[in-house]
């Protein structure tokens, strides 16, 4: 079986399942108990999701064997920069390459948009995503807010990244 990805709609049926399961992780993660649906509604509600589409940002989903397994998204911020956001890959597929493809996928998308930097935040018991940030070229760096729920800043260099790569 192998990955794609692609560019979704945040509101298609997938990607909005997708975007329920990573909610009701990073939530019942937070709280150290399952989140209720109720709870995982709350949270969606008003969370930002309609600046995951242009001209505000980009969505992808990732499907391995065809089963809709993993999304990421981009808000910008700016001409040059954008957050990524929403990265998520079911655990079942978790250690498949999916994590890396998701990244790779924004990061093309980012470029395309002329974008040099991305950059994002996540909590301390995030352990896997952090690690799969730096493993992908990701650098810790200060805080650029103090939103809620945000302990580690990393962001990447993509004209830089891009230069290295084709040389």
């Amino acid at each position: 079986m192998t990955w794609t990805v692609t560019p979704e709609p945040f509101d298609s049926a997938d990607a909005a399942q997708l975007r329920w399961e990573y909610y009701a992780e990073v939530a019942g993660r937070y709280w150290d108990r399952p989140a209720t649906p109720e709870e995982i509604e709350d949270g969606l509600t008003g969370d930002g999701a309609e600046l995951l589409t242009a001209p505000t940002g980009d969505f992808v989903v990732g499907r391995f064997g065809g089963r809709a397994a993993a999304c990421a998204g981009l808000v910008l911020v700016d001409a040059d920069v954008a957050e990524l956001t929403r990265v998520f890959v079911r655990p079942e597929f978790r250690g498949t390459g999916g994590g890396g493809l998701l990244l790779t996928a924004v990061e093309s998308r980012a470029r395309a948009l002329g974008l040099s930097r991305l950059r994002l935040d996540t909590r301390h018991d995030l352990v896997e995503a952090r690690g799969l940030y730096a493993k992908h070229g990701y650098r810790e760096v200060p805080a650029f807010h103090r939103r809620a729920y945000a302990e580690h800043w990393f962001a990447k260099e993509l004209r830089a990244a891009q230069a290295s790569s084709s040389s």
